[in-house]
């Protein structure tokens, strides 16, 4: 079930959350498959902590790696991927449904090769949801900035 936070930013927004059973998109290729949709157009959220302990969440497509060389250049401090605890703890939402709306206290970037996609989908806040959305909504919603931070699969050692 969509959390009450989430329905809420989304009602604002005039958007509405896209439904399977818990536990059937907790990764992109799923929820591509659930969606119909092409692995590249899911917005995986990815936490991330930094040097200075702060967290930054970054939204990037779902067939790509962040290298940390690009992040680390885009935030100035290099990180480390958080915890799935830690997660929890700061936006509230488990690994495989982390959500980037309704998240307080965290930096929010996103992939710019997120924009070959007309349609994206990220997470609304469970493992078996997807909200469509463009690019320009979902920078909008999470108040987040653009940058080049991601790599093809294989290329970099990255998450």
């Amino acid at each position: 079930m969509i959390p009450e936070k989430v329905k809420r930013v989304l009602g604002r927004a005039g958007l509405e959350a896209v439904e399977f059973a818990e536990g059937t998109t907790p990764t992109a290729p799923m929820a591509a498959a659930a969606l119909g949709v092409e692995v590249g157009q899911i917005a995986k959220s990815l936490l991330f902590k930094g040097k200075d302990e702060r967290f930054y969440m970054v939204l990037c497509p779902g067939d790509r790696r962040v290298t940390n060389a690009k992040l680390k250049a885009a935030l100035g401090v290099k990180t480390r991927m958080a915890s799935a605890e830690e997660t929890l703890a700061v936006t509230g939402f488990s690994p495989g449904g982390v959500c980037p709306f309704g998240v307080e206290g965290v930096d929010v970037l996103i992939d710019q090769h997120l924009a070959r996609w007309s349609t994206i989908y990220p997470a609304a806040g469970t493992d078996g949801s997807g909200v469509p959305m463009t690019l320009a909504q979902l920078e909008s919603l999470t108040g987040a900035r653009v940058a080049d931070l991601t790599e093809p699969p294989g290329s970099d050692r990255g998450p």
